[in-house]
């Protein structure tokens, strides 16, 4: 029996985890997770008869790998396509049409989770939810965790560690790991550079008649980056009603992260409010809010360490491995990672 740590439960952890346990049926895998879902950045939460996707919004690639996937590998019921297009706006807040695509912008009846939980499903893994991983440990040829409790896992013959590069890093630089490889691939890791977003949540008791799913801005110069309709995903959100996803900028949600959640929902409504040109945006009936402190990675990471770790039997993996900060890029590396540590055992 071959013992596999995986610390987090992201996407990238779970194509990693389908492709090593249907290639080596021996394998254990253990997937310590800090919160209490799966799927990381491309969340799905849940109010009365509301689901909505407030990290990622969709799937979207041309990766034949995750297309295969996501159409033919895992179950397809409840899979569905964002027909409506995605506009653009500027620092002005004008809008405009954007560029047509055929591509599909997938996600799922009850959310963009299923992909994790779907991947996850099709395998024996064992994942132990709200456990926080403090401490990397290497003893001898192999590898232990020792979570916040003082509770020791492992030994494993192997570890995959997927947590943002900000979080990978300070375990790195905590880690019980006598390697001059270890300071190597602790300064690639921590020199990774990551945009923070703050997401407000809101709800409306009507529906918008404009004729997008989504505005993203062009310029980089406006306090929103990005709107998004829920109710453009089939089973999201009741006829006749509207659910907006909105998260600023990198510069707002450094500014403001910490500030209070009800005066940036406010802000970031009045904002949309102008951009859509309908003052009743501003007025939500009901809203929610997340900051992702670690949100998205704008450069890679230096591959040579994180080859030389591999060789120890220490894999990074995620979106910030594959230098894309989107949702595709965590999965496709995660099959990438999981396909070099099969051929590895």
């Amino acid at each position: 029996m071959t013992e596999i740590g995986i610390i987090g439960a992201g996407a990238a952890s779970a194509a990693a985890t389908f492709v090593i346990d249907r290639a080596c049926p021996d394998a254990e895998i253990t997937i310590l997770e800090k919160s209490g879902g799966v799927c990381g950045r491309a969340a799905t939460r849940r109010h009365d008869e509301l689901t909505y996707d407030y990290g990622a919004n969709y799937l979207k690639t041309d990766d034949e790998r995750i297309i295969d996937l996501i159409t033919e590998t895992l179950n397809t019921d409840g899979l569905v396509d964002v027909s409506e297009p995605i506009y653009t706006f500027d620092a002005s807040g004008t809008v405009a049409a954007g560029r047509e695509t055929t591509a599909p912008k997938w996600s799922y009846r009850r959310g963009l989770t299923q992909i994790a939980k779907r991947l996850f499903a099709r395998t024996d893994a064992t994942i132990a939810r709200r456990t926080r991983v403090e401490t990397i440990r290497r003893r001898g040829e192999e590898w232990e965790f020792v979570d916040a409790d003082g509770k020791t896992w492992g030994p494993f013959a192997a570890i995959l560690v997927s947590p943002p590069a900000p979080q990978t890093a300070q375990l790195l630089a905590d880690a019980e790991w006598e390697s001059p490889i270890r300071s190597a691939l602790h300064t690639a890791v921590d020199a990774v550079p990551y945009r923070t977003v703050w997401t407000a949540v809101l709800h409306y008791p009507f529906e918008l008649e404009v004729p997008y799913y989504g505005l993203v801005n062009t310029d980089n110069e406006h306090t929103v980056g990005w709107i998004s309709r829920e109710e453009c995903k089939p089973a999201h959100v009741p006829s006749g009603e509207s659910l907006l996803i909105v998260q600023a900028n990198d510069e707002w949600s450094r500014k403001r992260y910490d500030a209070d959640p009800a005066a940036n929902v406010n802000r970031l409504a009045t904002e949309t409010a102008a951009i859509i040109g309908d003052d009743r945006v501003a007025d939500p009936d009901w809203t929610d809010q997340q900051g992702w402190r670690d949100a998205l990675p704008t450069t890679g990471v230096d591959m040579a360490p994180i080859r030389d770790a591999a060789s120890e039997g220490l894999y990074c993996l995620g979106d910030w491995v594959a230098g894309e900060g989107r949702l595709p890029a965590a999965l496709a590396n995660g099959l990438t990672t999981g396909h070099q540590l099969k051929d590895a055992l």
